[in-house]
């Protein structure tokens, strides 16, 4: 078997479908650029990492469930001057996940609530959080259900796996 043959199977193997894809064309860079081994192995690890992550960050957007897509950067502050910029910037760190504490928005309907709770929500994903996206209809209606099949402790389970939760 030659090598390419073999480095083929191994990274198919192994899960390791980035380093697959694109060591021939870091090997032929490493090459040019004269770098040693484990310049080029750094290379490869550090393109399957970054990969892996990306890919981790769109499953977790999928997961969450998101109508729309928003973040806090395209929310138009000046239509709610009464809102703080600032304190939004600072709760899309998420400290108040780590704190495990809730954030309610009460505002009349069509200022921005659900946007700006995406966008939280968005971030949060950003910094590795889980996050789930549901209406209250849809959240009572989940339950209503997993109380018929008595399969409320399940139903705890799967919801326990989430960082962070938006009922809109």
């Amino acid at each position: 078997m030659t090598t390419e043959l073999l480095l083929d199977h191994l990274t198919k193997q192994l899960r390791i479908l980035t380093i697959s894809a694109q060591y021939r064309s870091l090997a032929r860079e490493a090459e040019n650029r004269n770098l040693s081994y484990e310049e080029f192995l750094l290379a490869l690890l550090k393109a399957e990492s970054e990969s892996r992550e990306e890919n981790q960050k769109q499953r977790r957007l999928k997961q969450a469930a998101f109508p729309v897509q928003k973040t806090i950067d395209s929310y138009d502050f000046s239509l709610m001057p009464s809102l703080n910029r600032n304190r939004f910037l600072t709760l899309s760190k998420g400290d108040f996940v780590e704190k495990k504490e809730n954030i309610i928005f009460l505002e009349n309907s069509g200022t921005g609530k659900s946007h700006l709770a995406t966008g939280i929500g968005i971030e949060m994903i950003k910094n590795g959080y889980k996050v789930k996206f549901i209406s209250a209809a849809e959240l009572v209606k989940e339950l209503l259900l997993a109380n018929e099949e008595h399969k409320l402790g399940a139903l705890e389970k799967r919801w326990l796996k989430f960082d962070l939760i938006i009922i809109k």
